[in-house]
């Protein structure tokens, strides 16, 4: 009988705590990531005419599908590191091509202006999956310098 009257009281307590903090609890925050996969940096920077008789120095980042490799080291097939200025990404060398083109000739005033380069970004997107395997969600233009 005594056993019955602490038992009850003690099993009353506990099943009030998990209630409350089934209740009260707050749920755990939902995390967003405003950025989806990795962003690769080009290693070399972009020197590149203009039409209008300027010229742009460019740095370009694409961010990759979170499927695509960057090609870094201590991955298989190992071979000989890429020359200086230049990363680990396969296919480097055709994006890089594809980036050139659609840079040189732009116009100086389209390269300053941010729905210019909101154009040319989504042309060199569009270049990199028609003429590449890479797989890039986003092209980043972090500095642009035209002179």
């Amino acid at each position: 009988m005594k056993r019955k009257k602490i038992l009850i009281p003690l099993l009353a307590v506990a099943i009030a705590g998990i209630a409350a903090k089934f209740v009260l609890a707050q749920p755990a925050p939902v995390v967003h990531h405003k950025i989806d996969g990795i962003v690769y940096v080009l290693q070399k920077d972009f020197l590149v005419n203009l039409s209008d008789g300027r010229y742009a120095k460019v740095d370009v980042a694409l961010v990759l599908d979170p499927s695509q490799s960057t090609g870094a080291a201590g991955g298989e097939g190992g071979g000989a590191p890429p020359p200086d200025g230049f990363g680990t990404l396969p296919q480097e060398a055709a994006v890089r091509d594809v980036v050139t083109d659609v840079l040189t000739g732009q116009s100086g005033d389209t390269l300053i202006s941010a729905s210019g380069r909101e154009q040319i970004k989504a042309e060199i997107l569009r270049g990199i999956r028609t003429r590449t395997d890479v797989r890039v969600d986003e092209i980043l233009l972090p500095d642009v310098a035209v002179q």
